[in-house]
C-alpha cells in the first residue's frame, strides 16, 4: 500500500491577494534570515577570532557544524510541512534563531559557541529556502515557477543588504553587540512575518494525472531516479560552492590584484540574477532531463574555464558565466521534485534531497582548499572540480522517472 495523502477541500485556498501577501512576506523574511543567519558570519569571523583568540579554523568549523544541523533538521521539517503547512514550523524556526544568536554572541567558551551554532543551524533548517520553496510550490500550484523565481531574485539581495550592515555595526561596536543587534532585527521581522504572513488554509495536494500519482514518498525516495537526482545535485553543488568560495585565492594565485579578485566575485553574483531571470525561457525550450544536464554541464565548463583563463577580461566573463549557472542551479533544485513527481510529497522529498546538498555546501569551501593543496594549485583544483560537475551531468541523465521520460518522448514526437 502506498502512502498517498488524503485529499482535502480546496474551497478555502488563498486568493490572489493572499498569494501576494505570502510571496511578499517570504521575500522579506528570506532576505533577513539568509543575511543574518548565514552571510553575517563571514563578515564577523575575523573579528571573532581577533577578540576571542579562537583560531579561524575552529570558528569556521562551528559554522560548518551548524550547516550539518541544518541538513538534519530539514528532513523532519519537510514531513511537518507536508501535513500542516509552513506557518508554524517557520515561525518556530525564527523563534529558535533568536536565542541561538544570543548564545553565539555571549558565548564565553568555544564549546558554548559551538552549541549556539548547532541551534542556529537547526533554525536555518526551518526558515531558509527548502520550507519557503515548499510553501510557494503548494500555494501557487501551476504558477509556482514564477513565484520561486521572484523569491530567489529577492533573496539574492541578502548579502548585498546585510554584509555591509553587519560590517558597519561591527566597526562601531564589536562582534558580540553586532550579533545581539542582528538578533533583534531577525526577531522583529521574521517572527511576526512568518506568523502573520503565512496564515491561510494549507491547500490539498494536487496529484499528477500520470503514474506518479500512485507512488508514495517512500517509493519515490528509494527509486533510482531520485537517487540519481540527489547525487547529481549534490556533486553539482559541491563544485559550485567550492568554486565560488575559493575564487579569490585562485585569482590571487594567478597574479590578479585583490581589487580585481573582489570585483570578479561580485560580478559572479550579478550573473546569478541574470540566470534566474532566464529560467522561464529555459523551461519553455528544454525538457526536464535536458535542463538539469545542461546546467550541470555548464557548471563543469565555467569551472574549467576559471582554472584555465589568464586574462582579466576572460576571468570576469567566466565568473559571470559561472554565476549565471549557479542562479539557474538554485531554481533547478527548487523545481526538481515537482517536475518529476508533482507536489504531493514536496516537503518530505525536498528535505531528503536538500540534506546532502547542505552537507556539501558546508564542506565545499574547506574541501576546495584541501584539493588545491593536494594538486599543487588552485587552477588544477578547479579542473578537478570541473570533472566532478561533468560526472554529475552524466548521472543526471538517469534522474528522470521512466514514465515521465516516456511521456516527454511521446510529446516530443506528436
Amino acid at each position: 500500500m502506498t502512502d498517498t495523502p488524503t485529499l482535502r477541500s480546496q474551497t478555502t485556498a488563498l486568493t490572489g491577494s493572499g498569494l501576494r501577501r505570502v510571496l511578499t512576506v517570504l521575500c522579506l523574511t528570506e532576505i533577513t534570515s539568509w543575511g543574518i543567519l548565514y552571510y553575517a558570519f563571514p563578515v564577523l569571523s575575523v573579528s571573532i577570532s581577533t577578540d576571542t583568540g579562537w583560531s579561524p579554523t575552529s570558528i569556521t568549523a562551528a559554522f560548518s557544524l551548524g550547516q550539518l544541523a541544518t541538513a538534519a533538521a530539514g528532513i523532519p521539517v519537510g514531513r511537518i510541512l507536508d501535513r500542516v503547512g509552513p506557518r508554524a514550523i517557520m515561525t518556530a524556526g525564527s523563534v529558535l534563531a533568536v536565542p541561538a544568536l544570543v548564545l553565539i554572541a555571549l558565548a564565553p567558551t568555544l564549546p558554548v559557541f559551538y552549541a549556539g551554532w548547532l541551534l542556529a543551524g537547526t533554525a536555518m533548517g526551518a526558515v531558509l529556502y527548502p520550507p519557503a520553496f515548499a510553501a510557494l510550490t503548494r500555494w501557487y500550484g501551476d504558477r509556482s515557477v514564477q513565484a520561486l523565481m521572484i523569491l530567489t531574485l529577492a533573496a539574492g539581495l541578502a548579502s548585498t543588504v546585510f554584509a555591509p550592515l553587519t560590517s558597519m555595526i561591527d566597526q562601531h561596536s564589536d562582534w558580540r553587540t553586532t550579533y545581539l543587534i542582528l538578533a533583534v532585527i531577525l526577531a522583529a521581522i521574521t517572527i511576526p512575518g512568518h506568523w502573520w504572513g503565512l496564515r491561510g488554509s494549507w491547500p490539498a495536494v494536487v496529484l499528477p494525472v500520470d503514474g506518479a500519482a500512485q507512488l508514495g514518498h517512500r517509493e519515490i525516495a528509494r527509486s533510482p531516479a531520485f537517487l540519481a537526482l540527489v547525487t547529481a545535485l549534490a556533486l553539482g553543488a559541491f563544485t559550485a560552492f567550492a568554486g565560488v568560495f575559493n575564487l579569490v585565492p585562485l585569482l590571487l594565485e594567478q597574479g590578479f590584484s585583490p581589487y580585481v579578485a573582489a570585483l570578479t566575485l561580485g560580478l559572479g553574483g550579478a550573473g546569478q540574477v541574470l540566470g534566474r531571470l532566464g529560467y522561464l525561457t529555459l523551461i519553455a525550450r528544454t525538457s526536464v532531463r535536458a535542463r538539469i544536464v545542461v546546467i550541470l554541464a555548464g557548471t563543469a565548463a565555467t569551472t574549467a574555464l576559471l582554472g584555465m583563463v589568464t586574462t582579466a577580461t576572460a576571468v570576469i566573463a567566466a565568473a559571470i558565466g559561472a554565476g549565471l549557472v549557479r542562479g539557474l542551479f538554485t531554481l533547478i533544485q527548487a523545481t526538481a521534485i515537482t517536475d518529476r513527481w508533482g507536489s504531493a510529497h514536496y516537503g518530505r522529498l525536498g528535505g531528503l534531497m536538500s540534506a546532502p546538498i547542505v552537507v556539501v555546501m558546508a564542506l565545499a569551501p574547506w574541501a576546495g582548499t584541501v584539493l588545491a593543496t593536494a594538486t599543487g594549485s588552485y587552477a588544477t583544483a578547479y579542473l578537478v572540480l570541473a570533472v566532478v560537475a561533468a560526472l554529475a551531468a552524466v548521472i543526471a541523465v538517469a534522474s528522470v522517472p521512466r514514465l515521465l521520460a516516456r511521456v516527454s518522448s511521446t510529446e516530443g514526437t506528436s
